[in-house]
C-alpha cells in the first residue's frame, strides 16, 4: 500500500503541471486582460499609457512566457494580488471565500447523503412499487430542472408569496453572511440563527440535485448487488432478509458510492457557481465567476489550482478507501 501511495503521489506532480498549463492558457487566451479591465471607460488614458502598463505587468509577452514567470513565483509561495480587492489572492481565497463556501456545501453534502442513501435502498428493495415510481419521478425532475431556474423560482416564491417565512431577503446576504442590523456582540446562537436565515434557501437548492443523483446511483448499485450469486447463496443458507440486505448486499453496494462522494468533496471547496451567483452568496463559486469576468487572473489560478489539487488527492483517498470497504481490492 505504501508503494502504491508513493507512486500515485509522484504522478500528481506532472498531472498538476499539465492542469496548470491548461488553466493558464485558457485564461490568458480569453478576450481582454487586467489592464483593459482597469482602463475601461477611462477617457483620460492614452494608448501609449495602456502599452506601458501592459509592458510593466508583462502582459505584452506571449502566454507561455507569462506562465513560466507565474510558475516561478508560485513555487516560492507568491500567487500575486487580487486586483479587485488589493489583497493577496491566496488570502482572499482561503480566508474570505472558502469558509463561506464550506458553510454552504458541507451541510448540503452531508444531509443529502444521509437522506439519499436510505431512499435509494428503499427504492431498490421496493422496485416497481408506487413509492419507487414517485421517487424516480422526483429524482428525474430534480436532476433535469435547470439549477438557475429552480433557484430563481424559489427566490420569487419565498420573497413574494411567503415573505414572512424568510424575511423577504433570504437570497441576498448584504455583502457578508448576516444581517447588518445584528449587533457585533450578539451571542453564538443569535449569530448562528441569523446566518441560517440566509443559508436555508441556497442549501435546499443544492440538496435537491445531490439527493437526486445519489439516490439514483444507490438504487442502481443495490439492484445490481441483489442479483449477485453471493446474495442468493446467503438467502439459500436461511439468513433473514434484513441480514442479507444490510450485512452482505449493502457493503458491496455502498463501495461505488465512495467514488461519487470522493469526486463531490472537491466540489465542496469550489462551491456551486450557479447557486452562489443567483443567491449572491460570497463563496468560491461566485469568486471564480467574478474573477473570470473582471480578468482577475491571480484569483482564477489560485482557486482552480486548489480544485485540481483537491480532486487528485481525494481520488487517491477514494482508491484507498475502496481497499478497506471491499476486501477483493488489493493494491500491490
Amino acid at each position: 500500500m505504501g508503494t502504491y501511495i508513493l507512486r500515485r503521489a509522484l504522478q500528481m506532480i506532472p498531472l498538476l503541471l499539465v492542469i496548470s498549463v491548461m488553466i493558464f492558457m485558457l485564461t490568458a487566451l480569453q478576450p481582454g486582460d487586467p489592464v483593459d479591465q482597469l482602463t475601461f471607460g477611462n477617457t483620460n488614458i492614452t494608448p501609449e499609457d495602456i502599452a506601458r502598463l501592459k509592458q510593466a505587468y508583462g502582459l505584452d509577452q506571449p502566454w507561455y512566457v507569462r506562465y513560466f514567470f507565474w510558475l516561478k513565483q508560485a513555487a516560492t509561495g507568491n500567487f500575486g494580488y487580487s486586483q479587485d480587492f488589493n489583497i493577496p489572492a491566496l488570502e482572499f481565497v482561503f480566508q474570505q471565500r472558502m469558509p463561506n463556501t464550506l458553510l454552504l456545501t458541507v451541510p448540503a453534502l452531508v444531509i443529502s447523503t444521509l437522506i439519499a442513501v436510505p431512499l435509494g435502498i428503499f427504492s431498490a428493495i421496493r422496485q416497481y412499487s408506487w413509492m419507487d415510481y414517485v421517487l424516480t419521478f422526483f429524482s428525474f425532475l430534480a436532476f433535469s430542472a435547470p439549477v438557475f431556474w429552480v433557484a430563481a423560482m424559489a427566490m420569487y416564491f419565498f420573497a413574494v408569496y411567503l415573505p414572512g417565512v424568510t424575511g423577504g431577503t433570504v437570497s441576498l446576504p448584504p455583502g457578508g453572511l448576516g444581517s447588518p442590523d445584528l449587533p457585533l456582540d450578539a451571542g453564538f446562537w443569535a449569530t448562528a440563527m441569523d446566518k441560517l436565515h440566509y443559508l436555508l434557501l441556497p442549501l435546499a437548492i443544492l440538496m435537491l440535485r445531490e439527493i437526486a443523483v445519489t439516490m439514483r446511483f444507490m438504487r442502481a448499485n443495490m439492484l445490481e448487488v441483489l442479483t449477485q450469486d453471493f446474495v442468493r447463496t446467503a438467502r439459500a443458507k436461511g439468513l433473514n432478509s434484513r441480514a442479507v440486505l444490510y450485512k452482505h448486499a449493502l457493503r458491496n453496494a455502498v463501495a461505488p458510492i465512495l467514488t461519487l462522494l470522493g469526486l463531490s468533496i472537491p466540489g465542496l471547496f469550489g462551491g456551486a457557481v450557479i447557486t452562489e451567483t443567483v443567491f449572491s452568496w460570497p463563496g468560491m463559486g461566485r469568486a471564480i465567476f467574478d474573477a473570470l469576468v473582471t480578468k482577475d487572473f491571480n484569483v482564477v489560478m489560485v482557486a482552480l489550482m486548489l480544485l485540481a489539487l483537491l480532486t487528485v488527492v481525494f481520488q487517491l483517498l477514494t482508491d484507498i478507501a475502496y481497499a478497506y470497504v471491499d476486501p477483493r481490492i488489493r493494491y500491490t
